[in-house]
């Protein structure tokens, strides 16, 4: 289907061609509860009628459609041929007037793989449940569209559905009647506003649904009213929690209206949690989904609600940037991307109970930016997007992170209320509407004063990561001389940006490193001189990006960097705790850090983190250095030392204490010897008992997963774990364990039911994926690595994108962690020049986390 990967080039033809008036929607989903067909997909009944003017006469356009069969296409009332018109992923529309009316009717293929009108049955129950999820352009696999953001339209949408099911859309529902045949509800909704193809939005099933409601007055008197609900699956809603989703919900409406100063546009808010979601989340207008492990089975610690409420507010903000106005082609994603990731902090801390947002931001989001802005594929905020395969890989941690720490650079560099008012004049200026940079620089511009050109050629247009390191000097009596900060950049990327940054003084008082002077500085250009702090005292510690108001690596002075060897966990403010344990991992990464010498800051300082978010993500970082950055030789003696740790600190941790959860799972995921294997199995049994520690069905299976791995648990045992939990969640657990048992045979099983079939659901199939590749694996492992370089050609072909790179990236070879695997990777890329870039790129990414790691081997090794 040479048509299904549009073209940016493709998109702007149409764009220039075409208005689109308004679409007519009718699908047919009374029989998704009915048993499969014995062959071909399952399908639904969709009728599309798109009414739409075009500027020359004469014309030839397209239609997007992904379908298993068409029915008819008419266009201005003539019937055309549907053999001849429709390639499977396009339909051809010739001799176009100046209005035009089509109407196509089609089977469509409901989804196993989340991308679509997915179709889940829930073991529990057997029943039935429906949601699509388009972004960036899988609204072609339920309906014929312009499938672009800039040719956007009002919805008209009509869902016939099965008795008893609740059915939901962007609009509010306006009646339920009995459809003139077959049976069922006929379910309308109000017409939309005009909106993207991509945020459309459809759910339907037997949802455990929970209404309230939202009033705001305005200082102008008038009063806005917004229905509110929340939905998951009946078989969680025993764990559902709506009253705290409806608190952030409400809180997050209050400040975005105190901030925005623009009404909520979409009518209803309905925010619906669904089974076997690819995303976090979807910013769909009056219809927003989320993946449902945001409901929460088991006891979870205040970092998981922290991100949820983050979450929920980064989709709210989407409202406004991105569904009121919204990127005229992928290019610009970052202009609803990074301002959602961005305003989800800065919401979270300004509208919740999670006044420490900016601190799990600095030491969360921001590593995901770190990583991706060093990877090959590495590319400006602002992106060059040929095409969708390219938008779809686009949705990267320079998007959406990095995106984010810029704007938080921009609020420093512009000020706040520039910024907000920028904001402000955006929405009222663009509204339903499509923008690029351009429009957002020149409102920044008004508001600001400042060069917004200059600041977004540096931090928007160029690709790469600074790091700044500071030099300091002192004078005859211990006082500073001169302090400067040196900025410097990778060979491929050079740019120096300028950097708006505070720059703290620590030093030890009563045992506590704590900040005892400050300046604000604008860095620019290689090396810039801090004037302010020429004369401060002699500092133990130097925080070059103190406040985190700047995007870089933050470096060490030699006796800062022995100051946090010894004093790490004494620093007072947590915010720069977070920075320096940020800074330390980078190092770590960057091969300036022996990966012993961070895991020994660990095992001593993890223990003092008071900020369960940042010990979380510490302790996920222990794991990649363990497993990664740590020379193979020396990991069985730090694996022992770090189980010791984690084991002592789940002692001793206060009993029933986020933190004495976060050291449980850590202990089992770093379980090594018969010692710490026999308390994992004796906590399953109730033999054992830690204070406090609740082993809920959560646990148990996060327990489960390493004895599985380590051939402690077979299948026996996880059958009867099963019978327990017989739950969509437990059978994803039970299937990820079940492929990380230490057999040939398992991995022979696991590898042809992701590889070579296509049967599994995307959830479940990475559940497989997660426990075929297990560290410690690398015999059971070697095999699979030639055949992965032979298979993933055919798999991107054959397979829909997100299976791809669940395959791509999840089976790579990289747990070898030998030049031999680098070699057979190089191998590959040279002689697929041809092969498709966003696979291309995939590889390269998963080559430059294996090169990495063995860099940082090789220069332990050296020491």
């Amino acid at each position: 289907m040479p048509g299904e990967n549009l073209t940016r080039d493709e998109a702007g033809a149409r764009s220039r061609l075409l208005t689109v008036h308004g679409y007519e929607l009718v699908l047919d989903v009374r029989d998704a509860a009915g048993p499969a067909p014995a062959s071909g997909p399952r399908t639904f009944r969709s009728t599309t009628t798109i009414r739409f003017s075009a500027r020359e006469d004469g014309a030839d356009t397209f239609a997007d459609l992904i379908a298993p069969h068409v029915h008819s296409v008419t266009l201005n009332g003539e019937s055309l041929n549907v053999d001849r018109v429709f390639d499977g992923s396009r339909v051809r529309l010739e001799g176009l007037r100046a209005e035009n009316e089509l109407i196509v009717d089609a089977r469509c293929a409901y989804s196993r793989t989340g991308e679509g009108l997915h179709h889940f049955t829930d073991p529990e129950d057997g029943e039935t449940y429906l949601y699509t999820q388009y972004e960036p352009a899988d609204a072609r696999r339920v309906f014929a569209n312009f499938e672009q953001p800039d040719l956007k339209a009002p919805y008209d949408v009509t869902v016939l559905a099965p008795e008893g099911w609740t059915v939901l859309a962007n609009g509010a529902a306006t009646g339920a009647s009995a459809p003139p045949e077959g049976g069922g509800v006929r379910h309308t909704f109000a017409t939309t506003r005009p909106i993207s193809t991509y945020i459309t939005a459809i759910l339907a099933g037997p949802y455990h649904h929970v209404r309230d409601h939202y009033s705001r007055t305005f200082a102008d008197g008038t009063t806005l009213e917004i229905p509110l609900g929340a939905l998951c699956r009946k078989g969680l809603a025993k764990h559902f929690d709506p009253e705290e989703i409806f608190a952030t919900t409400k809180a997050g409406l209050d400040f975005f209206h105190d901030h925005f100063d623009f009404p909520y546009p979409f009518g209803k808010y309905d925010q619906a949690f669904v089974p076997e979601y690819n995303l976090g989340a979807m910013e769909n207008p009056g219809l927003v989904t989320f993946r449902e492990e945001y409901v929460f089975r088991g006891r979870t610690t205040r970092a998981s609600y922290q991100a949820r409420a983050n979450t929920l507010l980064h989709e709210m903000a989407h409202m406004w940037f991105g569904d009121l106005v919204t990127m005229e082609w992928w290019d610009d994603l970052w202009l609803k991307e990074s301002f959602a990731d961005f305003m989800g902090a800065y919401a979270s801390h300004g509208a919740t109970r999670f006044d420490e947002a900016w601190i799990t931001f600095a030491n969360r989001r921001k590593a995901w930016a770190y990583r991706a802005d060093q990877l090959p594929s590495t590319h400006p905020i602002t992106a060059d997007i040929r095409d969708l395969q390219d938008a779809k890989l686009n949705f990267d941690g320079i998007t959406y992170a990095k995106g984010a720490s810029v704007l938080k650079q921009l609020v420093a560099y512009a000020g706040e209320e520039a910024f907000l008012e920028g904001a402000r004049r955006y929405f009222k200026r663009h509204a339903y509407g499509n923008t690029r940079l351009s429009d957002l620089l020149s409102v920044l511009t008004e508001t600001s004063g400042r060069d917004m050109a200059g600041w977004a050629r540096a931090w928007l247009q160029t690709a790469g990561l600074n790091s700044l390191t500071p030099q300091v000097g002192y004078d005859a009596d211990g006082r500073i001389a001169e302090l400067a900060v040196e900025q410097d950049a990778p060979e491929e990327h050079p740019t120096l940006r300028p950097h708006r940054v505070q720059i703290g003084l620590y030093r030890l008082d009563g045992g506590r490193l704590v900040r005892y002077a400050h300046a604000g500085a604008d860095v620019t250009g290689a090396r810039t001189v801090v004037d302010a702090l020429a004369g401060a005292e002699r500092p133990d510690l130097v925080l070059v990006n103190d406040e985190d108001l700047t995007y870089c690596k933050t470096r060490f002075d030699a006796a800062s960097l022995d100051t946090l060897r010894r004093h790490l966990g004494d620093i007072e403010d947590p915010l720069a705790r977070a920075l320096c344990w940020s800074a330390l991992w980078n190092l770590t990464r960057d091969a300036l850090l022996p990966a012993a010498d961070f895991l020994e800051l660990v095992r001593r300082f993890g223990g003092a983190e008071t900020q369960i978010g940042v010990l979380q993500m510490v302790l996920t970082w222990a794991d990649s250095a363990l497993e990664w950055y740590l020379p193979r030789e020396r990991r069985d003696a730090e694996a022992v030392l770090l189980a010791e740790a984690a084991r002592a600190e789940l002692r001793r941790a206060e009993p029933g204490s986020d933190h004495q959860l976060a050291w449980a799972r850590f202990f089992a995921g770093r379980a090594v010897t018969d010692a710490d294997f026999g308390l994992l199995e004796g906590l399953l049994s109730g033999k054992e008992r830690v204070t406090g520690l609740v082993v809920d069905q959560e646990l148990r299976w996060t327990m489960l997963l390493p004895l599985a791995a380590h051939g402690r648990a077979g299948e026996a045992e996880l059958a009867d774990e099963l019978t327990r939990d017989d739950t969509a969640s437990g059978r994803r657990h039970q299937v990820r364990c079940l492929a990380a048992r230490p057999s040939a045979e398992v991995k022979e099983a696991a590898w042809a039911q992701v590889v070579e079939s296509d049967t599994l659901s995307n959830a479940l199939v990475e559940a497989t994926i997660d426990g075929f590749a297990r560290p410690g694996q690398h015999a059971l492992l070697a095999p699979f690595t030639d055949r992965y370089f032979a298979a993933i050609e055919r798999v991107w072909r054959e397979r829909s994108i997100e299976i791809g790179m669940a395959v791509v990236r999840g089976l790579f070879p990289g747990l070898q962690q030998e030049r031999a695997t680098l070699e057979a990777t190089d191998a590959w890329l040279a002689a697929h020049q041809d092969a498709a870039p966003a696979l291309r790129r995939l590889v390269l990414e998963q080559r430059d986390d294996l090169q990495r790691a063995l860099r940082a081997q090789e220069a332990a090794e050296a020491r």
